[in-house]
Order: C-alpha cells, then structure tokens, then sequence
C-alpha cells in the first residue's frame, strides 16, 4: 500500500463518518433511527437492499470459489438472489410496507406476536440475534483477512478499524445513515469494480476476452453446476435465499418496512432484483480469469486481493479496498440497526416492564445503546472467526443453514394461504429446523443438504401442522393481519408521512 492508496482509505472513512453526521439530524425518536419515519425513497430502499445484501465476503471466500469452480458462482448465488427478490417482490415486499402501514412496526418481528403469540415471538427474536452475531462476525472477518492481505497488518486491525467507523455512523444516524451511506458505498464499489474489470479485460486481450477467457480455463469452470454446487444445491438453496432476502436477513425487510407504501416497496425490490443480475457479472470476470493470471495459488480466497496489487496503479489499489471496506460496511451496520430494532422493541420489553412505554427520547438512547453493544460483540465473533469453520463456514454452513429454519414461519406468516399455521406449527418448524441442522454437523452429509435440510424440514413441519389446523378457527385479529386489502392508511397519505 502506498501512501496515497492510504489517502484514499482514510478519505472514504471520513465520509462515511460526516454522512453519519449529517443524517444525525434527521433522527428524532426510534421510529426515525429504525424505519426512516416510513419515508425511505423506492430507489434508495431498492439500492440499499441490493448493497446490504452483500459483503466483502464476496471478495474473500466466494472470490475463492470462482477461482475453483468458476462460472457455478453466478448461478447459484447471483441468479438464485435475482429469481427470489423478483418473487418476493409480487408477494412478500408489499406486505412488510402494510405491516408499518397498518400496525406502524418498527421491527421485523414485531408483528409476530399478534401472528402467532408471545412465545413465539422470542424465540425467533433470540435465535435472530443469536445467529446474526455469528453472521456480521464473519463479514468483519472477511474485511480483515482484506486488509491483511493488502497491508500486511493483523486482521484484526482491520476488523477494528471497519468496526470503529461503523459504530460512529450507525450509532449516530441510524437507518438515515445507513441507506446514504449505502448510496456512497454503491458509487464506490462500482468505479473499484469496473476499474478491475476493465483491467483485466486488457490484460486479457480487449472485449473479447469477456467470451473468450473460458476455453483456456480448467475443465468445469463453464458449467452451470459443478460439484458440489449441483442443481440439487441450487433448489435447496433457492429457498435459504428466497427466505433471507425477501425478510429472513432483517435488514432487509427493514428496506421493505421503511417504505412509503406496498407500492414502493414493490419497486424497490425489482431495482435490487435488477441490480444482482447485472453487477455480480462485473465483479466475477476478474475472479473468473484469475486462474489464468495467478495460477495454482494455495489460497484461492486470496486471488482478488493479490490480483488488485498485481495489477493496479497507485491510488487505485486504496480505491478498491474501499469498495471492499464498502460492501462489509453497508451489511454490517444495516444488520447493527435492524437487530437493535428487534432488541429494543420485542426482546427488552418483555424481559423487563421499565422497557415499556418509554418517550421517544428515552427510546432513542435505548436503540443506540443496544447497537453499540450488539456491533461490538460481532466484532469479537469476528476476531475468533477460525474458531467458528472460517468466513465460508460461518457464512454458508452456519448461516446458510440456520436462518431458514428461523425465517419460516416469519416469512411465511405474511401470506393469507399460510393462516392456519398458528403457534405450534411455527415453535415446531423452528425447533425441528434447528435439530436437522445438529444432525447434519454430527453426521457427515453432503454440502446441498448440510444447507438445504434444515429450512426443508422446518416448512414440511409448518405446513403440515398447518394443515392439520384447517378447521380450527382463526383469531380475528389475525384474519385482520392478513387480510392483503386492507390499507388502514391510502398510499398518498403513507407518502405524505
């Protein structure tokens, strides 16, 4: 690194701190630091949603598997995301912005306990929190292992460092702070991205290297599924994803809460949708053609950090470890808000009465205090990550596997075809997700259903308790919750909030 690839750094962390700073402003109450107000623009929701559904994971450990297993990464991970976030887009997105609408939450799982009951409530909420721990532990890991690779410096510096900036901008400005700065972020990213991508196309020979770089790479790495990401793997996957991000992931169902109306919503998950099936090829063709610039590396998960200091100017080389600090940043303190939401709206005012009925100052501190206390934990998570199966471990088989199981029942309970699914069938799936997924650590099982057999388990388990409660009826006050006409507020007057 040299000193002006420092400049650029340092410059990048000043902005995002003078954006948490100017966002501070516009933070009156907790509803301000968790939802915007309900005023979150469709365009910025959508651009949010895409930037913080990513990290500098990318970068790191799938970085590593599109150097060994090349074009596969595409399809399973950026088109399986597009393919769910279009979906959800028709069903699951508008129902969040009613929720807020309706029932002016200001956490995702706040609603569950009209859903469902109480109890229900906090299991999800705890198994959240718990499980996002472990996940934004290995984003800063991934930032980290970054840093390291280019400075030569701890990992754990660079844990801290990315950490620090964001405990200062998201503890001051909340969800304001973080959609802008996500924005930033984006612009960020993409001048690194095309910067590496263009290149590497010339180094490779101009335009048409873009088709031409696959017939000189290793056998395998043009197919769409290669072992051990079979098809099997990528349905099974298919619903993690569809789970996760049209809600599971709690930061971005956030997006869709902090939405004006349904209708917003809606378009800010096809812009997102839009964005993963663009973007990702961007990012992928330099890891794509690495094999053929840096062959036979021992890390594979080194490849794009060794192909930025092989083949970048001065100056450019900070400007991409920007865009990487950017990508773990933008998931990293959108999860921070989203789970200090759930802390302080659903968890602390059942564990104790003082937590109830508090002013807006008061909740205002409440949230910024459990978001210091939450990110700092992830922090050590993050410095421990080897303990845990490394960055890939905590992201695919952890994560992966974990919040399906969590996320069903949450998810699902939206959607009026799912309304006998009452209590039990929601305390069970996630129980019987989260003892397949012991199993599949105890006995050794293929990777597709390591991940696929916990959230398969958990909705064979909910819907068939569901069905088995067809004639039981239904609590009017959730027949009301369900009812998708129901509007309390018209969508002018939700703009105009």
């Amino acid at each position: 690194m040299h000193v002006l690839d420092w400049v650029v750094v340092v410059f990048f962390f000043v902005l995002m701190v003078v954006i948490g700073g100017w966002s501070f402003r516009k933070v009156q109450g907790s509803k301000d630091f968790f939802v915007a107000g309900g005023k979150l623009p469709w365009w910025l929701s959508g651009i949010s949603h895409h930037v913080s559904g990513y990290s500098g994971a990318v970068f790191v450990a799938y970085a590593g598997i599109a150097y060994t297993h090349g074009f596969t990464i595409y399809v399973w991970w950026a088109l399986v995301i597009v393919a769910a976030v279009l979906i959800g887009a028709f069903t699951i997105a508008p129902l969040w912005a009613r929720l807020r609408v309706n029932y002016n939450i200001e956490s995702p799982t706040e609603y569950l306990a009209l859903r469902y009951n109480v109890a229900s409530q906090q299991m999800m909420a705890w198994s959240g929190v718990i499980l996002k721990l472990f996940d934004v532990g290995a984003k800063w890991a991934a930032i980290g292992i970054l840093l390291s690779l280019f400075t030569g410096v701890p990992i754990e510096y660079g844990i801290l460092i990315s950490g620090v900036v964001s405990l200062i901008y998201i503890t001051i400005g909340g969800l304001w702070a973080d959609v802008w700065t996500d924005l930033a972020q984006l612009v960020i990213q993409m001048v690194a991205a095309l910067t590496m991508f263009f290149v590497v196309m010339s180094m490779m020979g101009g335009v048409s290297s873009i088709t031409g770089i696959w017939s000189e790479l290793p056998e395998g790495h043009t197919q769409a599924f290669n072992e051990p990401y079979t098809l099997l793997y990528v349905l099974l996957y298919f619903f993690v994803v569809f789970l996760s991000y049209n809600g599971g992931t709690w930061n971005l169902a956030t997006r869709y809460i902090s939405s004006p109306s349904p209708k917003d919503a809606k378009k800010s998950a096809l812009l997102s949708a839009g964005l993963y099936l663009v973007i990702p090829l961007i990012l992928f063709f330099p890891m794509w053609a690495a094999p053929l610039i840096l062959p036979n590396l021992e890390d594979p998960q080194q490849s794009y950090a060794l192909l930025t200091m092989e083949l970048l100017p001065v100056g450019l080389v900070g400007l991409v470890l920007s865009g990487l600090f950017a990508a773990t940043m933008s998931m990293t303190s959108a999860d921070a808000n989203t789970v200090s939401a759930v802390i302080t709206r659903d968890i602390l005012p059942v564990v104790s009465k003082k937590f109830r009925g508090m002013d807006r100052k008061k909740s205002l501190r409440l949230a910024r205090i459990t978001t210091f206390i939450f990110t700092f934990a992830t922090l050590i998570i993050g410095i421990q990550h080897e303990q845990f199966g490394g960055v890939f471990g905590l992201i695919i088989e952890w994560f992966g596997a974990l919040i399906g199981p969590i996320s069903v029942p949450m998810i699902l309970g939206l959607v009026p075809a799912f309304r006998y699914c009452n209590s039990k069938a929601a305390i069970a799936s996630v129980i019987a997700g989260l003892s397949m997924f012991v199993v599949t650590k105890i006995v050794d099982v293929p990777l597709s259903l390591a991940v696929g057999s916990p959230v398969v388990t958990s909705l064979i388990v909910f819907i068939g308790l569901g069905i088995l409660s067809r004639n039981q009826p239904i609590k009017p006050e959730v027949a009301e919750l369900l009812n998708t006409k129901s509007v309390k507020h018209s969508d002018s007057y939700s703009k105009s909030l």
